[in-house]
């Protein structure tokens, strides 16, 4: 209908600093299916964007450099379709959203604690980047999540 428009869903991305998973989970689902769902990333305890995520996004065509670690708090309040944490520590101190209609607990390794050579930590990046890209395209691809449409 004229005038009439399509809703997005909302979700938001929880881990405990903010930097890395659910920065590169945010980019991504914008990224794959913007068009479809309203995304935002936070957490419990937000330290700041990491660089290395930032590159390993840059080199799948996936900007997320202007991207900023933010509160949880901030969110509190807002009602949310999904709200997914990336982290197992973002799980257990993630506050209550009363009107999300799903909590989904995904956990991906933290790229940011990766020891080695800078190559090493590189590879870590760009393997969870590549999880989490996994899963999200799984997440905008199916029926039981979103509207399901491609």
């Amino acid at each position: 209908m004229k005038g009439e428009r399509l809703k997005k869903e909302r979700v938001l991305f929880l881990c405990t600093g903010n930097s890395c998973r659910s920065q590169m989970a945010e980019g991504w689902l914008r990224h794959v299916a913007g068009d479809r769902f309203d995304v935002a990333s936070a957490g419990t305890h937000p330290v700041g964007l990491n660089q290395g995520a930032v590159e390993a996004m840059h080199e799948v065509g996936v900007d997320i450099a202007r991207h900023a670690s933010k509160k949880v708090d901030q969110f509190l309040g807002e009602r949310f379709d999904y709200v997914i944490t990336v982290c197992d520590s973002a799980k257990e101190a993630c506050p209550t959203f009363p009107g999300a209609t799903s909590l989904l607990l995904w956990s991906f390794d933290d790229p940011a604690a990766a020891q080695g050579s800078p190559e090493e930590r590189r590879q870590v990046f760009r393997r969870v980047r590549d999880e989490i890209a996994g899963r999200i395209r799984q997440f905008a691809g199916s029926p039981a999540y979103g509207k399901g449409k491609h």
